[in-house]
């Protein structure tokens, strides 16, 4: 089929993912490629004290998303998205957002951006004797449990953004493993929460008597392919607001945007791995066994289909990058010279690889918020450098590109180096990326390890969580999900790979050491923040 037919036919499947600062559409046709977009951009607030969106930014944010890929796929195709295939939504994972019997929201949803949640990971982390991350929805529970919040006795449903969405699309109330596994640790073998945790945190609230247990108000775990609802005619009004989208149409399980980028990188099988590089970044590697011990900058979760995931998260990766390309971009429209951003970001970037190794001696903390990896509940960029450092527009960039990617480092050392975990082929995805061989060698230095990247790494989580659309209504074959990105998405396809120079290796060595070393300097300029 043609494009035009696959839609008009109504075998098109659709993946939309809420991501930090945009949500994204990506319809997809029988082969799995992307025919269409549509996107939404957007931004957390903080209220009170706490990042979050709003109730109808979601929904403004969504139904304007779906509009954008209205008005492409009319211009493209000039044709009508009547039905589809399949949907699949995914979104930022982990956080907070419960809702009470009438599915109203008691507290302002709480983003994974959010720090405030310490004491609580600790407690939870010793009692259950796993590492519990601060942005972990468990953590937000109790720490609002600590914290005597008033709402928490009316809690009737917990979920992540990804869930909400799904739930209010197709009245059910479920998760895929993968996201589920960001509420509280799943055990892999049961796909579903580890029994013996929900048990201890029951007995560990109980006397709160709230009249609801752990169980009674999680979403039920997913594996990729499960069914999961399908859109009612209140979720079609909902997505679609022109009123042209049917309702009867097969969702899969809502999944985070760790899960999303994993199918996207073909990295659900063990021995491989991905690393997201966005507004925030994080490495997932898919284990062939249980760490020897917990980490606590090292968080457990699991693909789309229950493999045992190590992740390394990172509260903070390219916004601080991209507002000194903004600085550059506005330095150019005054004086008048015509401004491409693709063109801005393209001559940085790439003039970055001609600065030292090191940097020069420069050195940047890109934290707009604060970073649990290095022990940060708040942030405030930094550029540091000594009066004797190389200090010229090359080592400046070169110093935000290791930015980016220089908390993460200090978590995959961990990963690499103490617990001998073995990993065949890592590839990249995110923003990051989009420059063509930087950031992968930027990356590559930072994990002493070759990186992949393929032609689909702009697309990131959308296409996705439409490949696990896909999954769900064209398996014939019923093959596992590493199997069937494989043989039908992949076909062989590993991406163009970049391996770590010894120069590079060396100099981001160097880098880091001085990072490391430097850190009280940003823990001073943290506690000046006025």
């Amino acid at each position: 089929m043609t494009a035009k037919q696959t839609i008009e036919a109504g075998k098109a499947v659709l993946g939309i993912e809420f991501g930090s600062t945009r949500i994204k559409a990506v319809l997809i046709d029988g082969d799995n490629n992307p025919i269409a977009q549509g996107a939404h951009e957007w931004e957390n607030q903080l209220v009170d004290g706490l990042w979050t969106y709003s109730i109808d930014a979601i929904w403004e944010g969504l139904q304007d998303c779906y509009a954008d890929l209205r008005a492409n796929v009319k211009k493209l195709y000039n044709t009508e998205i009547e039905t589809l295939a399949a949907i699949g939504i995914s979104a930022m994972m982990h956080g907070y957002m419960a809702f009470n019997k009438k599915e109203e929201i008691l507290v302002p949803f709480r983003t994974w951006r959010n720090t405030n949640t310490g004491k609580a990971a600790a407690e939870l982390s010793k009692l259950f004797v796993y590492n519990i991350p601060l942005r972990w929805s468990i953590s937000h529970l109790y720490q609002a449990i600590l914290n005597g919040e008033e709402h928490v006795k009316d809690i009737d449903y917990l979920t992540t953004l990804a869930g909400y969405v799904h739930w209010q699309l197709t009245g059910q109330r479920v998760l895929g493993v993968g996201d589920a596994s960001g509420m509280i640790p799943v055990d892999p073998n049961t796909k579903t929460y580890d029994a013996t945790m929900v048990q201890k945190f029951d007995k560990l609230i109980a006397h709160k008597k709230f009249g609801w247990k752990l169980l009674d108000i999680l979403p039920k775990s997913l594996e990729a392919g499960e069914q999961a609802g399908v859109l009612t005619i209140m979720g079609a009004a909902k997505l679609d607001v022109s009123g042209h989208l049917r309702a009867g149409i097969p969702l899969c399980p809502p999944e985070g945007d760790a899960g999303t980028g994993m199918v996207a990188t073909n990295a659900v099988r063990p021995r491989t791995g991905n690393v997201s590089a966005g507004t925030s970044s994080f490495s997932m590697i898919v284990l062939e066994k249980e760490l020897a011990k917990p980490h606590e900058v090292i968080d457990m979760v699991t693909t789309p289909d229950g493999s045992l995931v190590a992740m390394v998260h990172c509260n903070n990766c390219t916004s601080d990058l991209n507002a000194w390309v903004n600085l550059f971009k506005e330095y150019q429209e005054l004086l008048g010279v015509p401004v491409n951003m693709g063109d801005v970001f393209s001559k940085l970037f790439n003039v970055a690889l001609e600065g030292d190794a090191d940097c020069g001696g420069v050195l940047t903390y890109n934290y707009i918020s604060g970073e649990p990896v290095t022990g940060f509940a708040d942030g405030r960029p930094l550029v540091l450098r000594a009066a004797g450092d190389k200090f010229n527009l090359a080592n400046f960039m070169r110093s935000q590109l290791y930015a980016t990617v220089g908390v993460l480092k200090i978590g995959n050392d961990i990963l690499l180096k103490e617990e001998k975990v073995k990993v065949d082929r890592i590839t990249g995805h995110g923003g990051l990326f989009k420059v063509k061989g930087v950031g992968q060698r930027i990356l590559a230095a930072a994990l002493i390890s070759p990186i992949s990247v393929m032609e689909t790494a702009g697309e990131g989580g959308a296409w996705g969580i439409a490949l696990l659309g896909s999954y769900l209504v064209r398996n014939d074959k019923k093959l596992s999900l590493p199997d069937w990105l494989d043989e039908v998405v992949f076909a062989g396809n590993t991406g163009v790979e970049i391996a770590p120079t010894p120069e590079d290796v060396a100099g981001f060595n160097a880098y880091i050491e001085a990072y490391k070393a430097c850190l009280p300097v940003e823990k001073a300029a943290v506690s000046c923040k006025n």
